[in-house]
């Protein structure tokens, strides 16, 4: 199975190294594409380059593909999702869920000089970072990129409905299935509510599994790309 791997906020495509490789050993082609403005170093790209470059990795793609993306990057995964409904298998959402028509992708912390940097670790003081030691916190930190204010302030644009015919794996790391699921109920993820087909699976991390739990992760999405119900 081909699986398309796209990075949430400020981090390179490198993040998933640890993950490719064991996805690798159990029999998939693993794609993590570069993103511009975050791989290519471009304060100028924008939102829909970087869904360009993960509809190019599809597009590319011998068959139907299972589509991650990671945090914010669920909104990405979920955009390929609108864009190529057909070509997509079904989609993982690690520690995110996908924004809704209209609002913009990332707006979560201030801007400075055109760009949304990476605030520390203190606004994920908590569950998000408990299993991060220093040296994984001093990685994370280092290899961050900041967002350019065209990426993180882009409107999403949904139009196909033939999405929510497309199934979707949430793994849930600092939070519970029980509680993501309470939240698509109460109407707090209504493009998850419309969809017809999603699972929730547990994984005892943070909120970077890829690089604290880089096994367990891909055995994740590894049974997420074989479980029965999804598309023929």
């Amino acid at each position: 199975m081909d699986i398309i791997l796209i990075a949430g906020l400020w981090l390179p495509h490198t993040v998933w190294h640890d993950v490719t490789a064991e996805l690798h050993t159990l029999g998939h082609r693993p794609f993590a594409p570069a993103l511009p403005g975050v791989d290519h170093g471009l304060t100028s790209a924008t939102f829909d380059d970087q869904l360009a470059a993960a509809l190019a990795a599809v597009d590319d793609a011998a068959d139907r593909v299972v589509v991650v993306g990671h945090s914010a990057a669920s909104t990405l995964a979920w955009l390929v999702a609108d864009r190529r409904p057909e070509r997509v298998q079904c989609v993982v959402m690690i520690g995110g869920f996908p924004s809704g028509n209209g609002s913009r992708y990332a707006d979560f912390f201030p801007l400075a000089d055109g760009v949304m940097a990476f605030p520390g670790w203190e606004p994920f003081e908590g569950p998000d970072a408990a299993d991060l030691d220093d040296t994984a916190r001093a990685r994370v930190a280092c290899e961050a990129v900041p967002v350019p204010e065209t990426v993180a302030h882009a409107t999403v644009t949904l139009s196909d409905d033939c999405r929510y015919d497309v199934p979707v794996v949430l793994v849930c790391p600092e939070y519970s299935p029980e509680q993501a699921r309470t939240w698509i109920e109460n109407g707090d993820v209504p493009e998850l509510a419309r969809t017809r087909n999603v699972s929730f699976v547990d994984i005892d991390s943070g909120h970077w599994p890829m690089v604290t739990r880089p096994v367990e992760l891909a055995a994740l999405i590894d049974a997420a790309s074989r479980a029965e119900g999804l598309r023929s």
